[in-house]
């Protein structure tokens, strides 16, 4: 009798002892570790300074904001990763956040948790004003091509097309291309200025990555140089903050804090300062999926 009572206190002991969540470690340690990807302007970028900046930096800052009201003291370490490690990095805590242009997706979500969406987009296509009319016709509302129009869209076959690499877009448009575009081609590039570079030198018909990259891309333009963003959106891509999966508590003080702010006088404004005339558009779809206090 002896044994099985201490072997049942045992048990309710290792029971009762939890493992230390992303809030905990935090509030011992005082740091937050934040942690984004260059070149995903005007969402994460590093400004002139070396310092991460953006839209969804500004969002993250915020949440460290949120969290500092019950954690006095605490400090915001940026860590830069990079597509091919930044999961991993949540995975093993370099990282508590990671905040930019960032899709939540099922299969990373394998990985990692997501919090509510910070932004909405879709892939989408940078083009020259004079590329070819079949390209125009099929991304843009000009169209310069009578229908009937191929619906498997095989007049396309023979144009090259580019995308940044490891990206969601990228596997998304090799999928197309392997469907529907037999003959077409795809060059990959480690960043987006890679690509706009090649778009404008006639090495490619059109470049592709999620629109409120693209919008990006062309704001941080004195001359855009004729290129224009398609109309037509390809895909349905909710981009938001990666954090540690299975991590309820963490998980629900970054959203409280992102609704907190969505509902606050402040939103607005950052999302004109970073997209423009094209801020409530952004405010909008956003709310649409805000999770409600």
């Amino acid at each position: 009798m002896t044994r099985l009572i201490l072997m049942l206190i045992g048990i309710v002991g290792f029971v009762g002892q939890a493992p230390a969540g992303t809030l905990d470690s935090i509030a011992v340690t005082k740091i937050i570790h934040i942690g984004f990807i260059d070149g995903q302007a005007p969402f994460a970028v590093k400004n002139t300074n070396g310092a991460a900046a953006g839209y969804a930096i500004d969002l993250c800052d915020d949440i460290a904001g949120s969290l500092r009201q019950s954690i006095p003291g605490l400090q915001v370490i940026k860590v830069e990763t990079n597509l091919t490690d930044a999961f991993h990095d949540i995975i093993i805590g370099k990282i508590d956040l990671l905040c930019g242009a960032v899709t939540a997706t099922l299969s990373r979500r394998e990985l990692v948790d997501f919090s509510q969406p910070i932004f909405i987009t879709g892939m989408s296509a940078l083009l020259r004003q004079d590329s070819p009319a079949d390209i125009r016709d099929l991304v843009t509302d000009d169209r310069q091509i009578s229908p009937p129009r191929s619906l498997m869209m095989r007049a396309f076959a023979n144009h090259i097309f580019g995308v940044r690499a490891g990206s969601t877009t990228a596997a998304t448009l090799r999928r197309v291309v392997k469907q529907d575009l037999d003959g077409a081609s795809i060059i990959e590039y480690d960043t987006h200025e890679a690509g706009l570079a090649a778009l404008r030198q006639r090495q490619i018909d059109a470049y592709f990555a999620d629109r409120g990259l693209l919008i990006g891309l062309l704001q941080d333009k004195a001359d855009t140089g004729g290129l224009i963003i398609a109309d037509r959106w390809f895909t349905h891509e909710p981009y938001a903050i990666a954090l540690p999966r299975g991590d309820s508590a963490f998980r629900l003080a970054v959203d409280r804090a992102l609704t907190e702010f969505y509902e606050s006088p402040d939103f607005m404004p950052l999302l004109r300062r970073y997209f423009a005339d094209n801020a409530t558009t952004v405010a909008e779809a956003v709310l649409m999926q805000s999770l409600p206090k």
